[in-house]
């Protein structure tokens, strides 16, 4: 069966995503792990040493303003789950406004960036990569403010890596978070609609709510 933009967004309904064994590999499979890793929005950890980063960083935020180049820096490693399809489907996903990505600047560079997909309140992170310190994590406490103004209930990590957990990821069970699931598609949220905010504003918020 053809992979289609539709057939993804109801594989996500369901609770599944999609991968492929590596870029150079034709065939996608679907999963559905046992044990998902999820970020709660109120309980990512903003450490100290992170705040103090975002304060002072030069890098930038932007939403929506290189997709592609996103999901290119996320395929731009030695192993990768993204092939051609799928990297084909993504773009197709975000031209049609339910897939969205959050990019990281310096200067005229992109240096790091996140890209997910959005289905009522839920938001499905696909990938996130990283050029310069810290990066990612900037990208990630930015994205996680901008999912609570926008209204979401879920982040969705698909994986637990070391990195999620220590930014406030944690694993539940595929029970537990098919009924979270089924909650948060229930509900609306508009990833388009909180205005863009600086490192330095999002980390003034995260300390002024914590």
């Amino acid at each position: 069966m053809e992979l289609t933009p539709e057939l993804l967004m109801r594989g996500y309904a369901t609770g599944i995503f999609p991968m492929a064994e590596h870029r150079d590999d034709p065939e996608i499979f679907w999963v559905d792990p046992k044990r998902r890793g999820v970020i709660p929005l109120r309980g990512f950890h903003l450490s100290r040493s992170l705040a103090r980063a975002m304060r002072q960083t030069p890098l930038e935020i932007s939403v929506n303003q290189n997709f592609a180049g996103v999901v290119d820096g996320c395929a731009d490693r030695a192993e990768t789950w993204i092939n051609a399809e799928i990297r084909s489907l993504y773009i197709q996903l975000h031209d049609r406004a339910q897939a969205h990505s959050l990019e990281v600047w310096d200067g005229v560079q992109l240096v790091g960036g996140v890209y997910g997909v959005t289905l009522g309140a839920a938001f499905f992170g696909e990938s996130m990569f990283s050029r310069r310190t810290n990066a990612s994590k900037i990208a990630l406490a930015c994205l996680v403010d901008r999912l609570l103004s926008a209204g979401f209930a879920l982040f969705d990590t698909q994986f637990l890596t070391p990195h999620l957990k220590s930014l406030g990821g944690v694993e539940i069970d595929r029970a537990t978070y098919h009924k979270a699931l089924d909650i948060a598609i229930a509900q609306t949220a508009d990833f388009t609609v909180p205005p863009l905010r600086a490192p330095q504003e999002v980390v003034q918020r995260m300390t002024q709510t914590s």
